[in-house]
């Protein structure tokens, strides 16, 4: 059965690129990226893992650490790495799973016969610190990820876990926010002192409450 925004993402234990790890505990307390490629030395997942790499720094800053995983062995990992390095200009540092006997693959359903019946989907999760699923993304083998988009989720997610908002189409950190409706409108300026605009009554923005 697929997993679905809500259920509680399943713990496992794997061989890594950085040694062996039990997912829950190498997530802590924060929020976790697990992302799968297909294969080994293959273009677009170069370019992918290099993108990951680089964006080091913005996912420290979200306390949200990343994981990927392909059903490759653990020694074409330790070797793609240096070609990953090497075109990308980059330093992977985070971890990357060898799941050859597909264990964490069927977990997370990132096996789809239609598509392939030995290489993963490029899928990705972001889970919470309550170890739910927050989302889910499917790309085909062909098309690279927008990692940006993965950080303006991110950005969304975390903010909205917190205060009582939503964020509306091509937001990005900074810009105003829409009340829920769990919020009255007598209540948001108590709620939201920055102030708040009525578009009609049930599109009420306020300024990003955190910023």
């Amino acid at each position: 059965m697929s997993l679905r925004l809500g259920d509680v993402a399943p713990n496992f234990k794997a061989n890594t690129t950085l040694g062996e790890i039990d997912f829950y505990e190498f997530l802590g307390d924060g929020w976790g990226i697990l992302f799968s490629h297909p294969a080994d030395f293959t273009p677009v997942c170069t370019t992918e893992l290099g993108k990951t790499a680089l964006l080091k720094e913005e996912f420290a800053k979200r306390n949200t650490k990343v994981l990927a995983v392909s059903v490759d062995p653990l020694d074409k990992h330790l070797s793609w790495i240096n070609d990953i390095n090497e075109t990308q200009q980059c330093d992977v540092t985070f971890p990357i799973i060898a799941d050859e006997n597909k264990t964490v693959a069927n977990l997370y359903d990132m096996i789809h016969p239609n598509a392939s019946e030995t290489f993963t989907v490029r899928s990705l999760f972001i889970i919470g610190p309550d170890k739910k699923v927050k989302l889910i993304i499917t790309y085909p083998a062909s098309t690279g990820r927008n990692f940006h988009e993965v950080l303006r989720v991110l950005d969304s997610l975390q903010l909205t876990a917190k205060y009582s908002v939503a964020t509306p189409a091509d937001w990005k950190d900074g810009e105003d926010v829409i009340v829920t409706a769990a919020v009255s409108t007598a209540d948001i300026p108590a709620r939201f002192p920055k102030g708040h605009k009525i578009i009609k009554p049930y599109l009420r923005t306020t300024p990003q409450p955190n910023k």
